[in-house]
């Protein structure tokens, strides 16, 4: 990761600031929040879920990426994705997703801009890694939602070809760090 770019922010108009583009791009890992406009509730069941899990497949295949660990809150949602391709352009992919997301969210809508956070290289480590994906997993078990975080339905992992990877299975991390490495060519 290039720290000179971490460091210089341009600021959109009327949006929050943004890092240099190629901190979205290739191999990176970046933490998105989502935010529904007003924090308005209400929206989220298992219907919801299951199709919001078919858009993020999708927006991870189209843009050559993974989702390592995701959870839905009841109003927001946290995403942490992984480029593994010299093509991923996570921008580009998190527009398409949000656009999709949209969708299904009438009447609501996601607020305008998403936050995100760049993982740096210390938080790409594996025990960095593991902590940053065990945060975003607690967030219901912090909110008083649930007794253990295994057990809020809203919470998953999401990579293209592997449809039982999931945070809560005890080989999660070797089949997530074996399929990482297979489809980066050993950038994992």
């Amino acid at each position: 990761m290039n720290e000179q770019a971490l460091r210089q922010n341009r600021e959109y108009k009327g949006g929050l600031k943004r890092l240099d583009d190629s901190l979205y791009r290739r191999h990176s890992y970046v933490h998105w929040t989502m935010s529904v406009k007003g924090r308005a509730s209400g929206w989220l069941n298992a219907e919801h879920h299951d199709l919001l899990r078919q858009i993020c497949l999708h927006a991870m295949a189209r843009g050559f990426m993974c989702c390592p660990v995701y959870c839905l809150m009841p109003d927001h949602g946290h995403f942490l994705f992984v480029g593994y391709d010299s093509r991923t352009d996570q921008r580009l992919a998190v527009r398409w997703f949000r656009r999709e997301w949209n969708r299904i969210l009438k009447p609501h809508a996601l607020q305008h801009q998403p936050y995100d956070s760049v993982l740096r290289e210390k938080d790409r480590s594996r025990e960095g890694f593991a902590d940053m994906v065990g945060y975003i997993l607690r967030n219901p078990l912090r909110a008083g939602l649930v007794q253990k975080w295994q057990d809020w339905p809203y919470s998953g992992a999401i990579f293209p070809g592997y449809p039982h990877l999931d945070p809560r299975k005890p080989l999660f991390w070797d089949d997530f760090w074996k399929a990482l490495l297979r489809h980066s060519g050993g950038r994992g």
